[in-house]
């Protein structure tokens, strides 16, 4: 019985209502999603005044015009004029008042005069690679507010103080894996167009989730700056990394080494094998590539040493600098040998960090040149929050076997 009439006051409720929207269709002559804007817009300030008006009634106790005796001796006292900025335009409400100054608006608080939720909608446009002055125009088109493309750029600064803090949170003292890489882009300067890179480093916990652990503009790609970013990373609390997966920058190692002398480095496998078909002529490309996987899948290190000497038998008179590019690099790039398939599934490539690359690309695409480091740091740290969105809880599996623990 409960529930036939649940279901029959739910019924009603909806016949109702249906019967006021085909009310209001006809008295507002309604025929485009154009006049329904246009509705909701002129509509907007009176549901809001009157919403004002119940939150004074709801703090007095009674409802205006009241008559009878009241629990209260404060008394409603007229209304104060107030401007405000909304998704809907620039328009005044009244706001109530009472006798004893007791009333404190919790839909429209005092001093606040934009309810538009702007500043969001800024910093989210910013965020997906629009300029300030693309800004302004899509913002006076879907909202018919008018900012200017400097008060665009005062909002995104922002982000700022948010952007040191992140820069400088404190990490967990130990990370299996560690990704590096850097993104290059173009920054004006003094009048000049420089290049910048972001650098970026990807750690995966000892649990398995991934994590950004700091994205700094800087100058082009050099071992010095990633000495600084290094020690940085040992400053925030990482003790100890157990491997790092990055590409072949010349003296990547010895800045790792200054820092984590433990460390074990990882060259990509991936990279590598670019590297190598560059001298190999497009009709043996096939063959050469499908002979190199019986390298890196090898079983164990032995194994892998065995077919590179075999690939330089049948490969090395006609292709020397695709073999003698992994015998100069075998020590970087042996190192996941040790490990089962699935550990070295996570270390042996920078597609981790490459895929959130992609991201950033994406992104900054529309943008040429940044006007300073400042506006590439402000699209970093907005990318960071986006990536942890996307991921979610996502995070590696549990694929760590007793010899990842033993090397903890």
């Amino acid at each position: 019985f409960r529930y036939d009439n649940s279901y029959r006051k739910g019924v009603f409720f909806m016949a109702v209502a249906k019967e006021q929207i085909r009310q209001i269709i006809s008295e507002n002559n309604i025929n485009s999603v154009a006049d329904i804007y246009t509705l909701l817009k002129d509509s907007f300030k009176d549901i809001l005044q009157e919403l004002m008006e119940a939150e004074l009634d709801a703090t007095l106790g009674y409802e205006k015009n009241h008559k009878g005796d009241l629990q209260t001796d404060n008394k409603r006292n007229g209304h104060s004029t107030k401007n405000l900025k909304s998704q809907y335009g620039e328009f005044q409400i009244d706001v109530p008042r009472d006798r004893n100054g007791e009333f404190e608006p919790k839909l429209i608080p005092k001093y606040q005069r934009d309810i538009s939720g702007i500043e969001e909608k800024v910093i989210s446009l910013y965020a997906r690679g629009m300029s300030t002055r693309d800004i302004h125009d899509q913002l006076q088109d879907l909202y018919g507010i008018e900012l200017s493309a400097e008060m665009v750029s005062k909002i995104t600064d922002k982000i700022l103080p948010q952007v040191k803090e992140w820069q400088s949170r404190p990490l967990n003292p130990v990370y299996p894996f560690v990704f590096m890489d850097c993104i290059h882009y173009k920054v004006r300067e003094d009048g000049r167009i420089l290049s910048r890179a972001a650098y970026v480093v990807l750690g995966v916990t000892v649990e398995g989730y991934k994590d950004i652990l700091s994205i700094t503009a800087g100058a082009n790609e050099t071992s010095k700056f990633w000495l600084g970013m290094l020690n940085d990373l040992k400053n925030r609390g990482v003790k100890d990394v157990l491997f790092f997966c990055v590409d072949g920058l010349p003296s990547f190692k010895e800045a790792i080494q200054a820092v984590y002398p433990q460390a074990e480095i990882q060259r990509c496998v991936i990279h590598m094998l670019r590297n190598s078909f560059k001298y190999v002529n497009y009709n043996d490309l096939k063959k050469f590539s499908s002979d190199f996987k019986e390298v890196y899948n090898a079983p164990n290190e032995t194994a892998a040493l065995t077919e590179l000497e075999n690939m330089k038998e049948k490969w090395g008179k006609k292709y020397p600098y695709a073999i003698s590019n992994w015998e100069n690099n075998w020590e970087d790039v042996s190192s996941f040998f040790q490990f089962s398939n699935d550990i070295r599934r996570i270390m042996y490539t920078t597609n981790i960090i490459e895929g959130l690359n992609r991201q950033y690309r994406k992104v900054t695409k529309t943008k040429s040149v940044f006007p300073s480091d400042s506006a590439l740091e402000k699209i970093d740290h907005k990318i960071y929050k986006t990536s942890r969105k996307i991921w979610g809880n996502g995070h590696y599996q549990k694929c760590y076997n007793d010899n990842y623990y033993k090397k903890v």
